[in-house]
């Protein structure tokens, strides 16, 4: 739920209520900053209430951590974690769908999801705290667009793409497509993201989830890497691998894969990975957590390291 803090006035609406009344949170001050929270229960009522300004919350884990000042700027806030339509994960006809709303809890305990989702399982438990996982969301993930996003990695194997929606329209792109950098993503201000969509034929085969960081619990990753493999007769037949926190966005890793493909499904397979195929499609930064060459280095490490894992399953 949305801490205000001390210092904003938020003002309640529900697309339940009919007319204009509206709750006060706090008694009326001049020095605070008034921002309209609206929290419906209905897609329809969400999209209408998106406007250019809105600030869309669906968690609310980030947003106070990404607000420099102690309070929020003026404006709207659309919470769309009441939105039924918008939660869950569901199998269609030829996909999955997993809804932007959806908890990192939920999807930690989603057992019945085929091993190749076992990669963002796994990410789902390195979210932040018990806390963090019970209120963050998956959607919430993906449009902060950090490059040190722990469920993008995962999602780019499962060759995931997104629905957006507006009143008007509908249109749906790869996930890669969608984050642009740090904090930008392709959602235009009227759009709302409604879907996470995961096509059959890249739910197969098994996957892991690597990460790297100063702790093993509520850190930001140095960098992290996501790994799928499908085998057939002791065959990699198909690779897919992605690495974190080392580039602006989050990154497949094309050339790598294709090294992989036709392989003997063994452990030492892993140690054939070269280092240009894994460091070509990265640029790392340095920062206070770790300098570029060491996240270079550490990324090479750690997509070996996965491979490994999955090559010395009992289904490898």
């Amino acid at each position: 739920m949305l801490h205000t803090g001390l210092l904003t006035q938020l003002t309640v609406r529900d697309d339940r209520e009919h007319g204009p009344a509206r709750q006060s949170l706090c008694k009326e001050d001049p020095t605070l900053i008034q921002a309209d929270y609206i929290r419906p229960s209905r897609l329809d009522a969400a999209l209408d209430a998106v406007t250019c300004g809105t600030l869309v919350a669906a968690g609310c884990t980030d947003l106070f951590a990404s607000t420099s000042r102690p309070e929020l700027p003026g404006g709207r806030v659309l919470d769309i974690t009441a939105i039924d339509d918008l939660r869950g994960i569901r199998r269609a006809q030829g996909f999955w769908r997993i809804g932007p709303t959806t908890s990192w809890s939920a999807i930690r305990s989603a057992e019945y999801l085929p091993p190749a989702f076992d990669a963002l399982r796994q990410a789902a438990r390195e979210v932040g705290a018990i806390q963090i996982q019970n209120s963050g969301t998956v959607g919430g993930n993906i449009c902060n667009a950090s490059p040190a996003a722990d469920g993008v990695p995962p999602l780019l194997l499962l060759d995931a793409e997104v629905e957006l929606r507006t009143r008007t329209r509908e249109r749906r792109m790869p996930l890669t497509d969608f984050i642009l950098g740090p904090r930008r993503t392709a959602l235009e201000p009227d759009e709302l993201l409604v879907g996470i969509v995961i096509p059959e034929a890249a739910a197969r085969g098994r996957s892991v989830f690597v990460k790297l960081g100063a702790r093993t619990h509520l850190v930001i990753s140095i960098a992290m890497v996501a790994a799928r493999l499908e085998v057939n007769d002791r065959i990699i037949t198909r690779a897919a691998l992605s690495v974190g926190s080392c580039s602006a966005v989050a990154a497949r890793l094309p050339a790598a894969e294709d090294e992989l493909v036709g392989r003997p499904a063994r452990p030492g397979t892993a140690e054939g990975i070269s280092e240009q195929a894994i460091a070509g499609d990265l640029s790392p930064i340095s920062d206070i957590r770790a300098d570029a060459g060491y996240r270079r280095a550490a990324a090479a490490i750690m997509v070996r390291r996965a491979v490994r894992t999955l090559l010395d399953g009992p289904d490898a």
